[in-house]
């Protein structure tokens, strides 16, 4: 019996003392009680020190509190201040807190202070359960280097994590965010953003609706209708990098960058943009579109470079180029565009087409005119060959050391073979009928051309002539040293820049995902019940005020993955 007795006792004091452990304790310098205005209350008020109520982990202090302590609910008035361990602290005009949910409301010049950062408003609420906090009344949240306001947010105070919604704006002394919805996470200064959103600095202007960007270091990642922009250029991507300090842009997969002032079009599946340098880099089915005053010039190599300012830009392809303009195509290794001296140098086995001739050398150089920019000459040096197909399954040709031709509104009208020249042509009547094959050695040529075909021929210093007819050459003879034919490298439409090219494997693109599925509705317990249900009859706050509203839900992860 003694130690059933014992036993009872000690069970009593245990279950005292939990229960004194979790209910409201309190000081106050004065207590009074008004049944007629607040029944079942004790009213507290300061006179030398402030009232102060502790409960598992919290402590209050203010200047007077109206305390129901049967139900275990304060509200505070006066200078309010909630701490929470070393780390939180809440102050305001007016708090509310209710020991058996652990909700806490505050409202009136609203601070929250952590060791990272100040939020102020003018209502929040507080979930201690689950440690977060909730604002829908418009809030600033301030760092040591960034401010953000919002109409609504939540932060999950031990994932040192923030979510805005509406109206989101983000202020830094090198540019702004606006966005629809941000997370922001205050230890890492990480920023995730979902939704329109656009990053304005003094350079350039970035929008995305789905990005990460890194506030520390000034840099982020940006998929789903991702574009950088600065002053006269677009980059546009599946997915784009971006760093600040550096001036830089690299874009994966589907890449278009737009040059506004010069009227030309970049794009492929992999792209370098570097602002300080006014430098394009671009790769994978590199293909650059140049507006031209009634045509536009499509270049294509394996990797297209484009450098310097307005005027002044060197466009350069390496390996495999490609051209294509109404006019004219060609082929060759290498391209070099100078724009201020109005010179492209085609570079390795060029050829070029223009009408029915075939042009070849070990160096072609085409030339604008310095005022129209219009194409106006170009020059062949070494080896120049031109190759024209006859009817009969011949061919014209004529060969010199070096060549110069003219044109007029994008077509041949005149060419200049110098040095050791030599021609084969399929001569012809006016009914076009064939007279014989024409061979002719000379010092220099020049050929006049009318709608691309050939009109005139002329030949300098003894030219020496000789007229066969078409059984009297040899097949083997028909042709000049150093012939080749390539007219199967023709380009019949800005499709054959690609022809027989693999089309590349794009680069699987990491995504942004969006965030983890908290409980969707603040206003629920853990348990999912609501809290409104729960709610102190003298509260300030009532079921309407508590009710979830559409505009206050967050994006989760409710849908698929996109990237």
């Amino acid at each position: 019996m003694k130690n059933s007795s014992l036993f009872l006792i000690l069970f009593a004091c245990i279950t005292i003392g939990y229960a004194q452990e979790n209910k409201i304790d309190y000081t106050s310098d004065r207590t009074i009680t008004d049944e007629d205005k607040y029944p079942g209350a004790l009213l507290f008020s300061k006179v030398d020190n402030q009232v102060f109520f502790t409960h598992e982990g919290i402590n209050v202090w203010c200047d007077q509190a109206i305390f129901y302590e049967k139900d275990q609910f304060f509200k505070a008035l006066g200078n309010v201040k909630m701490k929470q361990g070393d780390s939180i602290t809440l102050t305001s005009k007016y708090a509310e807190y209710d020991g058996e949910t652990q909700f806490a409301f505050a409202s009136n010049q609203v601070n929250l202070q952590t060791k990272t950062s100040r939020l102020t408003t003018d209502t929040l609420f507080f979930k201690r359960d689950v440690q977060q906090v909730f604002y829908r009344s418009g809030g600033t949240v301030r760092d040591s280097a960034t401010t953000i306001t919002s109409k609504v947010g939540r932060y999950f105070l031990e994932q040192e994590k923030l979510s805005f919604l509406h109206d989101v704006l983000v202020k830094n002394p090198e540019y702004t965010i606006n966005s629809s919805q941000l997370n922001y996470f205050t230890q890492s200064k990480h920023a995730y953003l979902y939704g329109p959103s656009t990053i304005t600095g003094k350079e350039t202007q970035i929008y995305c609706e789905r990005g990460f960007y890194d506030t520390q270091r000034d840099e982020g990642y940006f998929v789903k209708n991702s574009t950088v922009n600065y002053k006269n250029r677009k980059l546009e991507g599946d997915s784009i990098y971006f760093n600040r300090s550096k001036n830089f842009a690299s874009a994966t997969n589907n890449i278009r960058v737009t040059d506004t002032i010069n009227h030309s079009v970049l794009t492929g599946h992999y792209a370098e943009v570097y602002r300080e340098k006014d430098s394009v880099f671009i790769t994978k089915r590199a293909l650059g579109a140049i507006k031209q005053e009634n045509d536009t010039l499509f270049v294509h190599s394996d990797t297209l470079m484009i450098t310097g300012p307005t005027k002044q830009r060197l466009i350069r392809g390496f390996r495999d180029t490609r051209f294509y303009k109404k006019d004219m195509n060609g082929k060759c290794d290498s391209i070099v565009v100078n724009e201020q001296l109005g010179i492209s140098k085609l570079l390795g086995k060029p050829v070029v087409f223009s009408g029915e001739n075939q042009l070849t050398g070990d160096t072609i150089h085409l030339l604008n005119h310095p005022k129209t920019n219009k194409l106006d000459s170009l020059k062949v040096f070494y080896n120049a060959f031109m190759i024209q197909k006859d009817s009969l399954g011949g061919y014209n040709q004529v060969k010199g050391k070096e060549m110069f031709g003219l044109f007029e509104n994008d077509e041949l009208k005149e060419v200049n073979f110098i040095k050791n020249t030599e021609t084969i042509f399929y001569s012809r009547d006016d009914k076009q009928q064939l007279i014989g094959i024409n061979t002719v050695i000379s010092s220099s040529i020049k050929i006049e051309f009318q709608d691309q075909e050939i009109t005139k021929i002329y030949y300098y210093k003894n030219p020496k002539q000789i007229l066969y007819r078409e059984g009297d050459l040899p097949k083997n003879a028909r042709k000049l040293k150093g012939f080749n034919w390539r007219g199967e490298e023709r380009l019949q439409s800005k499709n054959d820049l690609f022809k027989d090219k693999p089309t590349p494997t794009l680069t699987k693109i990491e995504g942004i995902p969006l965030p983890s599925n908290e409980e969707p509705n603040f206003f629920n317990n853990q348990k999912g019940e609501k809290i409104k249900e729960k709610i102190h009859e003298s509260s300030r706050l009532n079921k309407e005020l508590l009710a979830p509203r559409e505009e206050d839900k967050m994006i989760y992860e409710t849908e698929p993955e996109e990237n």
